[in-house]
């Protein structure tokens, strides 16, 4: 019997319509019906076009087990024979929530497969159908969440897309393939960006914050942790379909950098160790690979990059799992085929082989960890940077006075083969713990280095002379490095912020560390910049618009103190350390946050703005002569790119750690940034200096802005 509530009127009234609900709520279900517990959850109604979508695939997935009316049929496989439960129990089926069965569906159990690929409107008609075999009179079920659409009028992305992306879209990690992270969107400028308004928000799931949104069309792609991929409405934020994979209860996650999209497909690196390939319209999972080593060590941070139609990918690697495990692999978009791999450190006989003397499973570490790579389709090559070797100090690895190849290097490498075509390394010999493995800009330029900034210069440019190069701050020592993106010679390099750890470059670009920053165990050494940098895995941003790369960085040093002199694989990096301020850095407060700009032409620093607060958000330039970029404090800013002025700033709902992007809708340009806490280095470590700051955690958000709608 339907209850309608009370007229508008006296407490009294509304006070037993209150106690008929909660009557309600106790009361004994109908035989056959499942109970329900507290509030009551959203419902959809059940019609017969949902119940034959659900007879359908019941027929063709679940019968086989099942039998025709959900009595169970005696199964064998590799296992001992079993009878799967009665569907038609009514008994059975009061005590399983239409969730429950939802998820036993998608991700299996006991000796059920899952059927990953039934989702959106498909598992809830299925569902309903196996609910109807005890309850014949089914009107609803519990699983509004569950049902999804499709993206209409969906394009494929081509590699034509991929190479030169429409304005108004974002199809990759840094936007373009050379990494500028620079939006052609001039809409939001520096006369009206104040005006500036939030758009709308969408709540993320916990865990750790790096991710990058995509934008495709009047789509929106975002993956949270956990491995939850969700398309949204782009201009309102309206969910349109949502991928979730099964963790373990209790488990954390945190997402990686960026999806890769390309043809229908999205690409995504999981928490299990997988590749896998959704299907862009509807969510629906198409294939999935286990990656080789999983288990051992091998792990993902960065996310996938199509190029030249190959999916590729880079991993992080764990101090236990040997050398096998750091490699970077290439697979077939279409079937999820590995089509080659190739390790980041060398194996005997291999170039660089002899630049560890040590066995080749003593050497450990070196990863792509944080790479997304940089791409020149015309010369076909891909840029990545590469991470420290461990244990931490030299004198302990046993590798003392050599280089560690590929450690702290960049690497050019073929997406068609992943064969390597010339590296650079930016830092031979670490020992302590200051990776080189971000974000490579690749632009074209007039080298002409200015002396009087500029400290390290090759002898063979002609200044002024037009060139192709790989520039950027690759590492967490903060010096910018500029390449000959062609064949990897050195043009020149500058200091942006101060560190200890090298002592001088050659001409020829060969790097040369101070010896006395190389200690036994036991021995505590101040490090500049700390092991969360300096720079690290927040990425910067070039404007074609000014030619100033502008790179968020952090003033922090660290006391660094071997503590075995017999180091295990568990150990990791061997050190024990504590974050302090930088004794060449001033302010009152101390500055821990910083923003340079820095011309790529000339290496003349342009503007630096410093703050108390850590610049952790990944940043963004637009042609409307704006670089967006926020801090450990909640605040999301736009800067002026010529004079580094804040123009605009918003308080968001926790710390600014996801990549900001620009794209637009029907003429209307938007600002999206994830933010959201618990991104762990450097984030812990500058907070453990502002002490005073306390950002929320696991407040992750999505919060989209643009002007006033006209």
């Amino acid at each position: 019997m339907i209850r309608p509530f009370p007229k508008r009127g006296s407490a009294a009234s509304w006070l037993a319509a209150l106690l008929v609900i909660a009557a309600a709520a106790v009361a004994q279900a109908p035989e056959g019906k499942p109970r329900r517990a507290g509030p009551a959850p959203p419902t959809m109604p059940v019609d017969a076009a949902m119940l034959e979508r659900g007879r359908a695939l019941y027929e063709s997935q679940c019968i086989a087990c099942h039998g025709t009316n959900g009595e169970g049929l005696v199964v064998g496989g590799d296992g001992p024979e079993m009878t799967p439960p009665d569907l038609g129990d009514a008994a059975y089926m009061r005590d399983r929530s239409d969730i429950g069965i939802a998820r036993m569906i998608q991700y299996g159990g006991f000796r059920m497969p899952a059927f990953a690929a039934i989702r959106g409107d498909n598992l809830v008609g299925l569902v309903a159908y196996v609910r109807s075999l005890s309850w014949t009179d089914i009107s609803q079920v519990d699983l509004q969440t569950l049902a999804q659409g499709v993206v209409e009028a969906y394009a494929p992305v081509t590699t034509a897309m991929l190479e030169k992306p429409p304005d108004e879209s974002w199809l990759m990690f840094r936007r373009t393939y050379d990494g500028w992270a620079y939006s052609p969107l001039d809409q939001i400028d520096r006369r009206n960006v104040g005006d500036l308004r939030l758009a709308w928000s969408r709540a993320m799931e916990p865990g750790g914050q790096y991710t990058t949104p995509l934008v495709h069309g009047r789509v929106l792609y975002v993956q949270h942790p956990g491995d939850v991929i969700q398309a949204l409405n782009a201009t309102n934020g309206d969910l349109i379909w949502e991928y979730r994979r099964r963790i373990e209860p209790g488990e954390r996650s945190r997402s990686r950098r960026n999806l890769a999209i390309y043809r229908n497909r999205l690409f995504h690196l999981t928490d299990d160790f997988h590749l896998i390939a959704l299907d862009a319209r509807d969510g629906t999972l198409l294939w999935e690979v286990e990656e080789e080593g999983a288990g051992s060590g091998v792990g993902h941070m960065g996310g996938p990059v199509v190029a030249d139609g190959v999916v590729v990918s880079g991993r992080s690697c764990s101090p236990s799992g040997g050398p096998d495990i750091c490699y970077i692999a290439g697979n077939d978009p279409e079937t999820g085929r590995e089509l080659w791999r190739t390790r980041t450190i060398p194996g005997p006989g291999d170039p660089g082989d002899d630049s560890w003397g040590i066995p080749d499973d003593k050497r450990l570490h070196v990863s792509t960890w944080g790479s997304v790579p940089s791409y020149d389709p015309e010369l076909e090559l891909l840029f990545w940077g590469t991470s420290v070797p461990t244990p931490s100090l030299e004198v302990l690895r046993g590798t003392g006075g050599r280089d560690v190849l590929y450690s702290n290097s960049t690497l050019a490498t073929r997406p068609a083969d992943g064969s390597i075509a010339w590296y650079y390394q930016h830092l031979p010999r670490d020992n302590w713990d200051l990776d080189h493995v971000f974000q490579r800009l690749l632009v074209d330029v007039a080298v002409a280095p200015d002396s009087d900034e500029v400290a390290w210069i090759s002898d063979s440019i002609e200044p002024g002379e037009r060139r192709r190069v790989v520039s950027g701050i690759p590492g967490k020592t903060g010096i910018v490095y500029t390449l000959d993106r062609e064949t990897g010679e050195f043009l020149w390099a500058r200091e942006t912020l101060h560190q200890n750890v090298i002592a001088d470059i050659d001409s020829d670009g060969t790097v040369h560390i101070d010896e006395s920053m190389v200690v036994g165990p036991f021995e505590e050494l101040l490090v500049c910049p700390s092991l969360g940098g300096g720079r690290n895995w927040p990425e910067g941003t070039y404007s074609p618009r000014t030619g100033l790369m502008y790179q968020p960085q952090q003033n922090m040093c660290v006391l660094q103190t071997g503590n075995t002199d017999d180091p295990r694989p568990e150990d990791g990096y061997a050190t024990s350390w504590i974050v302090v301020e930088d004794p060449a850095v001033e302010g009152d407060p101390y500055p821990v946050g910083r923003l340079d700009a820095i011309d790529l032409s000339t290496g003349r620093q342009a503007w630096k703005h410093e703050q108390r607060a850590a610049m952790l958000g990944t940043a963004v330039s637009t042609a409307g002569g704006l670089v967006f970029a926020g801090d450990l404090n909640r605040r999301f800013m736009a800067f002026d790119d010529e004079s580094g002025e804040v123009l605009w700033q918003s308080i968001v709902s926790g710390p600014v750690s996801g990549s900001a992007i620009s794209y637009a809708v029907d003429g209307r340009q938007y600002v999206a940034v994830p933010v959201g806490g618990g991104t762990a280095s450097p984030e812990r470590r500058a907070l453990s200096i502002h002490t005073e700051l306390k950002p929320p955690r696991d407040s992750l958000a999505l919060f989209v802005f643009a002007l006033p709608a006209r």
